[in-house]
Formats: structure tokens, C-alpha cells, sequence
């Protein structure tokens, strides 16, 4: 997906992910030991522990915390999570992988091709399929599921809600080639980003239907339309679990485990259940998470830099935010610096500013399109913002307007000792201009449902790109209807220059170009705005190699591996 996510979308509870189709979230549950003597820690580029599988013993279980089994369980729903894509991973096709820079590879078992050419001035890609490919009810796994996938994805207005349309509304044509087992993407022009669709995978036939794709993975993962090493196993929405088990249909290399577990579990539930050896993984991305584990034996500290950003959003909709000068005055309050040192307090990590939620800052063509914006920390201007606007203080300090106090919901959904803190160091913020920022503590288990239902003011979330390609993924981060950044600022005249200004460049680099100077302007309308990218630490139970070869999990960077090849060492 880049996909993001909300899969994508993590809240600065560190939770959910929608997809940036290409983003996702790293969960509190997904560590090191920040107390090292004086001497800062080294966080890697990736940091996965990466094996051949010759180093690796057959058998074993592996149990994962996660913040939730989702309701929507098809990964390529608008309503899908970073969580969605992490289950899916584990019994949906992998058809291409990732090394950790992002570049794609073909995975073997599914396709005998996977060839990018130019065609009388049009881009065209073919992928054609092994012979023993097959979905896990029988179907051959053909050209269809790459015409599904398309039909699926292409628009939002054929019935269908996608978490993305990005690449594939640039597709022509979908047709067999010499068999069915051949499918020949067209496009209708030149594509900048050939590498990009198809990326998360495909879908089973079945789904190329606007009921089965919207509602029929709601509560049920329906094994029979997977395919891969592993299939489902057992699984209880009630109980928040789900679990995986070799497949008797795959036909490639063998799975290394005989179980993969996953189990919703809020912030401190995960610690504990780690600590009781009850989970094998778990995150430890905050100075009081790190020091449970401090004293553990038998256990590996992982540091990866994490392809994603946190972000703070307003609701536009909402009467407090309609005004943009409000919204403004919002985030001007908003000390980012402050807000880093909380989240990072005993890490030993720096970075440099995230501005921008297209490119990461060591990604060519980045720069800080926040700053160009105009935003700054500034109390005096954020006061001046709000009395041009007509809310003036009360009694209390806190602003009215006819007869409203200019109060706002700020939902977290976790218990973490750091994330309370970030809370209440945002709302102490607000209240010194005037703005009362209500925070209340929800269970993570809520946070899909809450968020997509707009049940917030303003939200603290993680998008986590999958994919280095940001540009490409530009209109599912701020074009309308698209599920994952739910400031209702957009327009259809902004749409409008997203198509003309931006998706029509076929060049990579001068459309990347082009994205990073309209992000300067979008960011004006005072919607959304990123404040840190963040490490990925976690801490492991000694001897799981490979690890995160979901997308949107962090360790491994961009990188997508093979499921079967996680194990334990021998």
C-alpha cells in the first residue's frame, strides 16, 4: 500500500493504521533498554534479524499482541488498519515483497513473471502466474485476481470503498494475455510509479463485489479466499484473537511454524503478557516500557528507524474547527519540540523535523513543507488567531463565542504512561490560549470504530508507509473520501489539482517535486499536520529471526518478507 494505513494510522496511542496505501502504525505492541550507561543508543536503518532459512528449526509457535483483531478484516477497505494488513499478511497473498530500501521483488511460489515495459507510449506490466498458484478454495489464482483487484480499487464511486485509489485509477485496461494464467496491466499513459500497484497484494475473485468487498470480511476472515503458507486457524472477534496454521494447499516453501497467534491487548496488558512469556514481541517505545523489560534474560532489543509519522488532525467539520483561523491557532499553540522530548524521554534518539507526510527526511526531494507553511510554535499569534475569529476569553481562560466555550475531544486509546503524558502536555498547551482540550482515555480495542466515525475533535494518529513512493500516494492522503486523513478539509477543486498539478507528471522525480510544493499549500488549510517520524523498538524473545514481514510494522523499514521464512533459530 505506500500504501499508508491508518493501516497506516497509529494514534499517538500508537494504534491504528488505515492504509496509506502504503501506511500503517506501530503498535505498542510491537523495544531497548534506553538506560545504557551514557552512551546513545544506535538505532539501525532495519533491525529484523534477518536469517536464512538453513539457520532456522522447523516447528514452534510464535504469539504476537495486538492492539486489535478490526471488524474490517479486508485490507484493501477504506475502514482497514495497519492491524487489518498485519492479520492479512499472515494467509493473503505476499505476490510481491520488499527489500528494506522498498525495492519490489516477485515472490517466486506465486509468479513465474513480473516484467515493467513501455507499449506504443503506455506503461505495462505482466504478471503471470505459477501453475500450482491457487486460492484456497480451488480457484486458480489468474489474471482475474489482478482484473479484481483493479475493479476494486479504481474508483469510489462503482460501489466499492477502498482504502486507496492511488495507481489504479490510472489503469486502462486489465486482459488476459496468451493464458488466464497472464494478466497484461495497461495504463492509460505513461505511469511514474510502475512499481506501485499491486504492491499490498491481490484479492479473490469473489470480492470484485461491492457487497462481498465492503461487508463480507466484517468479523470473518474467510480463509477459503486466501492463499499462501499459512491459513487460519482459529478465530473469536468476541475474544479479540485469531490465529494461523500451515496451509495443506501451499504449494511453495515450507512454513518454519506450526502457530502464529495474535491476541488485541491494550498497552500495559502486552507488557505484562511479555514479561509472563505469554507473547514473543512486544513494543518498547517509551522510556516506562523499556525499563519493564530491562532486567529480562533471554530477550533482544531492537532499534529500527520507522517509516512513519505521528501526527496531530483537527475535524473541520466540527463548529469549533470550521474557521480555519481557529484551526490555525490549533496547532501555532502546539510546541513540537516539547511534544519529542515526552515522547522520546530515555531513548537516546534525535531526528530531524518531520515536516512533510509525503517524504521522510533522508528520502531525495524531501523538505520541510510544515515549516514553509508558516507554522511555528507561537503562543501570541495563536491568541491573536482566535481574537480575530471572535472567541475571547472567559472568566476561567478559556474562549467563547455565543455562548459556546471553545472546548475540543481529544480520545487516546491507550494507558501508557508516556502517551497520558503527551495528553496532558497538549492540553496544558491549549489552555494557555484560551482553548479547552477535553482528553479522554478510551480502550484501544475502539479505536477503528472511533475514528472512522469521526467519534473525536481532534485526533493523535501514526501513519506507517509501507513503500518508499510517497508521491505516488498522494491523493490517499488528501484528496476526499479516501478514509485516511478525516479533517475534512478537502475539496474537489483541491482534487482537481492533485489530478492536473501533480498525478498527470509521468517523471518520478518532477512529480515528487510537484507533491512536495502543493503539500505547502494543502497544509495551509490547517487540517493535519505531522510532528515526528520516531524509532521502532521492540523487545524479542532471543532467537526469532525475521521478523516483521508484515507491511507497515517497522523493523525491517520499507521491507515486505516472505511469511514462511519467520522462525526460531536452531
Amino acid at each position: 500500500m505506500k500504501q499508508q494505513k491508518l493501516m497506516g494510522a497509529l494514534a499517538l496511542t500508537g494504534a491504528f493504521a488505515l492504509v496509506l496505501t502504503g501506511c500503517a502504525t506501530d503498535s505498542g505492541n510491537t523495544g531497548d533498554n534506553g538506560d545504557n550507561g551514557g552512551q546513545s543508543a544506535e538505532t539501525s536503518a532495519a533491525d529484523y534479524n534477518p536469517q536464512p532459512r538453513e539457520n532456522l528449526q522447523e516447528g514452534g509457535t510464535v504469539n504476537f499482541p495486538i492492539n486489535e483483531i478490526p471488524e474490517q478484516l479486508n485490507s484493501f477497505h477504506g475502514d482497514g488498519s495497519a492491524d487489518t494488513a498485519r492479520v492479512s499478511a499472515w494467509y493473503k497473498p505476499q505476490i510481491l515483497l520488499q527489500e528494506p530500501d522498498g525495492t519490489p521483488y516477485k515472490h517466486d511460489a506465486y509468479l513465474d513473471e513480473w516484467k515493467i515495459e513501455t507499449v506504443d507510449g503506455k506503461t505495462q506490466i505482466t504478471f503471470t502466474f505459477t501453475e500450482e498458484a491457487t486460492w484456497n478454495d480451488g480457484t486458480p489464482m489468474d489474471w482475474t485476481a489482478i482484473d479484481a483487484t483493479w475493479k476494486a480499487s479504481r474508483s469510489t464511486d462503482e460501489g466499492f470503498v477502498p482504502n486507496a485509489t492511488d495507481g489504479y485509477k490510472e489503469i486502462e485496461t486489465v486482459e488476459q494475455g496468451d493464458t488466464p494464467k497472464t494478466a497484461i496491466v495497461t495504463f492509460k499513459g505513461e505511469f511514474a510509479w510502475p512499481q506501485m500497484p499491486f504492491l499490498t497484494g491481490v484479492i479473490h475473485p469473489d470480492m470484485a463485489d461491492p457487497e462481498n468487498f465492503n461487508n463480507g470480511m466484517i468479523d470473518e476472515p474467510h480463509a477459503e479466499w486466501g492463499a499462501g503458507p499459512y491459513t487460519v486457524d482459529e478465530f473469536d472477534a468476541n475474544k479479540d484473537y485469531i490465529s494461523f496454521k500451515p496451509n495443506e494447499m501451499w504449494w511453495g516453501e515450507k512454513p518454519l511454524l506450526d502457530k502464529v497467534t495474535f491476541t488485541g491487548m491494550d498497552a500495559q496488558a502486552s507488557i505484562n503478557a511479555f514479561k509472563n512469556g505469554e507473547v514473543d514481541m512486544v513494543g518498547v517505545g517509551t522510556k516506562d516500557r523499556l525499563a519493564q523489560v530491562a532486567d529480562m534474560d533471554g530477550i533482544t532489543i531492537h532499534r529500527a528507524q520507522q517509516t512513519a509519522n505521528t501526527l496531530l488532525e483537527v475535524d473541520a467539520e466540527k463548529p469549533q474547527f470550521e474557521d480555519v483561523k481557529v484551526r490555525e491557532a490549533f496547532f501555532l499553540a502546539i510546541d513540537i519540540e516539547q511534544q519529542k522530548t515526552i515522547a522520546w524521554n530515555g531513548l537516546d534518539y534525535t531526528e530531524d523535523p518531520a515536516g512533510s507526510l509525503t517524504l521522510f527526511s533522508f528520502q531525495p526531494g524531501y523538505h520541510n513543507s510544515l515549516e514553509k507553511a508558516g507554522y511555528e510554535f507561537n503562543v501570541e499569534k495563536a491568541k491573536g488567531l482566535l481574537d480575530e475569529a471572535g472567541w475571547t476569553e472567559g472568566e476561567d481562560g478559556i474562549r467563547e463565542k455565543d455562548g459556546e466555550k471553545l472546548s475540543v475531544v481529544y480520545p487516546i486509546f491507550s494507558d501508557d504512561p508516556t502517551q497520558k503524558a503527551l495528553a496532558q502536555s497538549l492540553q496544558t498547551m491549549q489552555k494557555a490560549v484560551g482553548i479547552d482540550l477535553q482528553v479522554d482515555v478510551r480502550p484501544s480495542n475502539k479505536f477503528a470504530e472511533d475514528y472512522t466515525s469521526k467519534n473525536w475533535d481532534v485526533a493523535g494518529l501514526r501513519f506507517t508507509s509501507s513503500d518508499p513512493f510517497g508521491a505516488a500516494w498522494f491523493c490517499q492522503l488528501y484528496c476526499q473520501d479516501m478514509g485516511l486523513n478525516l479533517s475534512g478539509v478537502q475539496t474537489p477543486e483541491m482534487d482537481e489539482r492533485i489530478k492536473n498539478e501533480v498525478e498527470s507528471i509521468t517523471d518520478p522525480v518532477e512529480q515528487t517535486a510537484a507533491a512536495m510544493d502543493l503539500e505547502v499549500e494543502i497544509f495551509q488549510d490547517w487540517g493535519i499536520i505531522p510532528l515526528y517520524n520516531g524509532p521502532s523498538i521492540s523487545a524479542v524473545k532471543e532467537g526469532l529471526a525475521n521478523l516483521t514481514p508484515e507491511p507497515y510494522t517497522g523493523l525491517d523499514l520499507f521491507g515486505v518478507q516472505p511469511v514462511e521464512n519467520m522462525g526460531w533459530e536452531k
